[in-house]
């Protein structure tokens, strides 16, 4: 079995009784299956999409759950700058857990169909609303719910959108 948590892997495996010989990689642990490497990996995922990339398929309960947590003691008494540092580390933190629940929508719409699009899409604030080449056409961007997004793109098609384009949000500040 390949994986970069050998000593973690090695206890879970002896708790449950199964003998595993271990081949310890760095990154890419998925592509071990691949080269002959190894039968199985034990690798930590989020979605589980490398794996279904590279052919692989859970089995069995994870090892472990585990999630990030930012702890800080009550009494504040650092330093101004490390203030200023600790407040730019939660807002870069807060803008990547809220592009996570978002994604960006764009496409080209009539304005006849302008007002209804933009109550399907109204964006955080308000969408983006561009004029194209082609008259009496825009175009729109909004950031919309990602697991709202097709269904948004559903009634998008049937008010008069087109070239309707979702893209994934790595970061925000909103």
């Amino acid at each position: 079995m390949a994986t970069s948590f050998s000593t973690l892997v090695a206890h879970a495996a002896a708790k449950i009784g199964i003998h595993v010989e271990l081949v310890e990689l760095d990154g890419a642990v998925e592509t071990a299956v691949e080269l002959g490497l190894a039968d199985a990996i034990a690798d930590v995922v989020e979605t589980g999409a490398s794996l279904q990339a590279a052919g692989l398929h859970t089995i069995g309960e994870p090892i472990m759950r585990s999630e990030a947590v930012l702890v800080r003691g009550a009494q504040r008494t650092l330093a101004p700058a490390s203030e200023q540092a600790v407040g730019v580390l939660i807002q870069r933190l807060r803008g990547v857990l809220i592009a996570r629940q978002y994604v960006m929508m764009d496409y080209n719409c009539p304005i006849a169909a302008l007002s209804a699009a933009r109550k399907i899409t109204p964006g955080m604030e308000s969408p983006t609303v561009s004029p194209l080449d082609e008259d009496g056409w825009v175009a729109v961007r909004a950031m919309v719910l990602r697991a709202q997004a097709q269904a948004v793109m559903d009634q998008l098609w049937a008010a008069g959108a087109r070239a309707i384009l979702v893209t994934s949000l790595e970061a925000c500040r909103l």
